[in-house]
């Protein structure tokens, strides 16, 4: 690669001087997102709530060279969100990025769901890329570059596996995302979602046990295979970085083709 076109990459892509909060970003898509924020240049914060994984993860992107740091927080209540963000904050200054990959996944029937598990699905999924999205946004407006970053779900487009709550919620939060777009893409900050079709991940760990249904998924994508967290990567970095400065209020679908098949 030579000098002017690893320039020219820099200019597109490169977050260096960025800083970056990923919450859910010590296991799955989360991980593989903040993992490829900080090489491209970022400063991250990892939120989340299991102390181990967090450490394993900042502790790995530290050995890598990369800026990183951890803030265990509880997402579920707003007190707990707000705690979270006022941490994550004071760690590297206010956010340029804002990535919402936390996230709980509970199916039960849908006669079957209570208004705990209600509660529980928005108050994760919905309540808190809200709440973080009202402590960050403005700010990242006023200085006139923000990118925000939430991670939906198939199920927010089509109703299958008992999408329930959870369905619900993917469905609000892209909602959420047109909204805080409209609201802030004319000072520079961007909002967009990433679409994952399945990928094996903690938070699918009653499919993943089930070897027919991994490969009936993998069969539906177009490339033939079930998603992995790297897979994000190129994804997260474009729409973090200066070369998505025109993409707003999409949803993209990051699926092997899962959702066109």
């Amino acid at each position: 690669m030579t000098s002017g076109s690893q320039s020219y990459l820099a200019e597109l892509f490169s977050l260096e001087a960025r800083t970056a909060v990923v919450t859910g970003g010590s296991s799955g898509i989360g991980r593989g997102i903040a993992e490829a924020l900080a090489r491209a240049g970022a400063r991250v914060v990892v939120v989340a709530r299991r102390e181990a994984e967090l450490a394993a993860t900042v502790d790995a992107l530290q050995a890598r060279g990369c800026r990183a740091a951890r803030v265990r927080g509880d997402l579920g209540t707003r007190d707990g969100v707000r705690a979270a963000a006022e941490e994550a904050a004071a760690v590297f200054g206010e956010p340029d990025i804002l990535v919402n990959s936390a996230g709980v996944n509970l199916r039960p029937p849908m006669g079957e769901l209570g208004e705990d598990v209600w509660d529980a699905t928005m108050s994760v999924n919905l309540e808190a890329p809200f709440l973080l999205g009202q402590r960050f946004g403005p700010g990242m407006a006023e200085r006139g570059f923000g990118r925000i970053i939430h991670i939906s779900s198939q199920q927010a487009h089509r109703a299958f596996v008992r999408s329930g709550a959870y369905g619900v919620s993917k469905g609000a939060l892209e909602s959420l995302a047109r909204s805080q777009a409209e609201e802030w893409s004319p000072y520079g900050v961007t909002v967009n979602t990433l679409v994952p079709g399945f990928v094996m991940t903690p938070l699918n760990a009653r499919l993943s046990a089930d070897p027919e249904r991994v490969a009936a998924l993998a069969a539906r994508t177009l490339v033939g295979r079930n998603g992995l967290a790297g897979d994000f990567a190129g994804a997260a970095v474009f729409l973090a970085s200066r070369a998505a400065g025109y993409v707003t209020g999409q949803a993209l679908h990051v699926d092997g083709g899962f959702s066109v098949h």
